[in-house]
């Protein structure tokens, strides 16, 4: 799948010189140092919408609203492509229809997210061009073949079997089906593969040398790949894409079930989806916490924002639980601190010394409040599936899974706290690598290509407007079909001539005969 995770994108740019633009339109887009009204006076300048934002500054704000409902599709689909290849052989191996029944169920939602998921990546692109032109030109020798193998291996094998594992297995049987499935799954773990190698390597550039011209070019492609964040992030990554699809189906599985407890698909997927808590999110707390040092040993300004620790501690550093970040005091008001946890988490000793933003240069600090409050509600949302899960297993132990009316209602709500977890992590992520597009050698501002604030404004303002229609109806509908129970029956055609074809159509019970698979 095109999993364009984070690196940068954009996309429509209209100039305030278009010949077809109406005359309001090239008023409102014109340079922002103009004043007054437009030629015409139909416009007034003053009044723009994006007048004190700098071109950098909305080229960013771009990618982070396309990155952000792009990610939303990738984390689900990630987990949910491996969930029906599981399902798929839980079924050939058990011959047990709820198997089955689940795989049909779950594949049309996948299919869905999937082509969501595709359409998104496809804008992101064309953003390093329109936007981001000095950092593809930088970058290009070094992250332009990564990017080429993603598309090469990993869509490819995706775009060759997905037709064969929603539509094939009456056409070539099971096992090829199953193959197919296993594919798919496969291409869309070597799809984050790729990407989160380009996005590892701009936080922790190695290989590389730097040309007469300013360009990134390969010296080691095997450390430019498995650079020294990649293994820790692509972990990382997987384990939230599956959480984010474990309280997805659980959700879904918890609504059904408080409708019907006896919903036999309901009571499986439920079952399978805390089963899934319960094993991978004290891993992926684990992880976490691996990723976290990884972090401090490469890129110690981000942890010291994420910490909230603008000053140095050298006898050891508290943990600041909860706190308003002041960047004018270089403070952290109203802390609710635990002393020298920090440095047992981080350095293992109570007493260890920790550096603070004080050492850093004022220009090289990420934005502390936004990097302080993402890490916090990233890991709280960790916390609290770790606490489902515990939930779910005591309710399994004492025979209460599929009747605990409050265990279902806290896994309801639980539902999108995946996504906004995987967000939040990607926040923390990138805004922690300001100001810099490669961490330590390329600023964001010298990355940035010769456009004028106002045609990125006009981009943005499309964007937002075109996303909020086109995904909000693949959201609606993919929400839709989760609110329809898995068990549902087929319903047949009626029996009876068609009128525009004057033929008759099969009775019920031939199709279902003919097509047992998709019922």
């Amino acid at each position: 799948m095109n999993v364009a995770l984070h690196v940068c994108p954009h996309g429509l740019v209209l100039s305030a010189q278009s010949s077809f633009l109406p005359i309001w339109v090239k008023g409102y887009l014109g340079r922002s140092g103009m004043r007054g009204r437009d030629k015409q006076g139909l416009w007034p300048r003053d009044n723009a919408m994006f007048d004190s934002f700098t071109a950098e500054t909305l080229a960013r704000m771009q990618f982070a609203f396309t990155v952000s409902f792009h990610i939303i599709f990738p984390a689900f689909s990630i987990g949910l492509a491996s969930y029906l290849a599981v399902l798929n052989a839980l079924w050939l191996r058990t011959g047990r229809q709820t198997y089955l029944t689940l795989f049909n169920y779950w594949k049309k939602i996948f299919a869905v997210a999937f082509g969501m998921g595709v359409v998104s990546g496809i804008v992101m692109s064309y953003q390093f061009g329109t936007n981001w032109s000095v950092f593809s030109d930088k970058t290009g020798p070094v992250l332009g073949p990564l990017m080429a193998y993603e598309v090469l291996s990993a869509f490819f094998l995706e775009a060759g079997f997905l037709g064969i594992m929603l539509f094939g297995r009456k056409r070539v049987g099971d096992k090829l089906h199953m193959f197919a499935t296993a594919m798919v799954a496969f291409g869309t773990l070597m799809s984050a593969t790729w990407i989160l190698s380009v996005n590892s390597w701009m936080q922790t550039p190695a290989g590389y040398s730097i040309n007469e011209l300013g360009q990134f070019v390969p010296e080691d492609w095997f450390k430019i790949v498995f650079n020294p964040s990649f293994p820790y992030r692509l972990v990382h990554m997987v384990l939230a894409a599956y959480l984010t699809t474990a309280l997805v189906v659980g959700a879904t599985g918890a609504l059904h079930l408080m409708r019907d407890s006896a919903d036999k698909p309901a009571r499986k997927m439920f079952s399978m989806a805390m089963w899934m808590l319960v094993v991978v999110a004290p891993m992926q707390i684990f992880m976490g916490d691996l990723h976290g040092l990884n972090t401090l040993e490469h890129q110690p300004a981000k942890v010291m924002a994420m910490e909230g620790h603008y000053d140095s501690h050298p006898d050891g550093a508290p943990l600041i639980l909860f706190g308003i970040p002041n960047p004018d005091e270089k403070r952290i008001d109203y802390a609710i601190e635990i002393p020298k946890l920090s440095s047992l988490i981080l350095k293992h000793d109570l007493n260890a010394p920790l550096d603070g933003l004080d050492t850093i240069p004022l220009e090289d600090q990420p934005p502390v409040e936004i990097v302080f409050w993402s890490f916090r509600v990233m890991v709280g949302l960790g916390f609290a599936m770790l606490g489902l899960g515990a939930w779910s297993l005591l309710w399994r132990i004492r025979g209460r899974l599929y009747d605990g009316i409050w265990l279902h209602r806290a896994s309801f709500v639980m539902g999108p706290m995946g996504f906004v977890a995987v967000l939040a992590g990607w926040v923390t992520t990138e805004v922690g690598r300001q100001p810099f597009t490669v961490y330590g050698l390329l600023r964001t501002s010298d990355s940035l290509a010769p456009v004028d604030a106002p045609a990125v404004a006009a981009s943005l303002i499309a964007f937002i407007v075109v996303y909020f229609f086109v995904f909000g109806a693949g959201t609606f509908y993919l929400l839709r079909m989760m609110n329809m129970p898995a068990a549902t029956p087929h319903l047949g055609l009626k029996d009876g001539p068609i009128r525009t074809a004057g033929i008759s159509q099969p009775k019920t019970q031939d199709l279902a005969k003919k097509e047992p698979s998709d019922v």
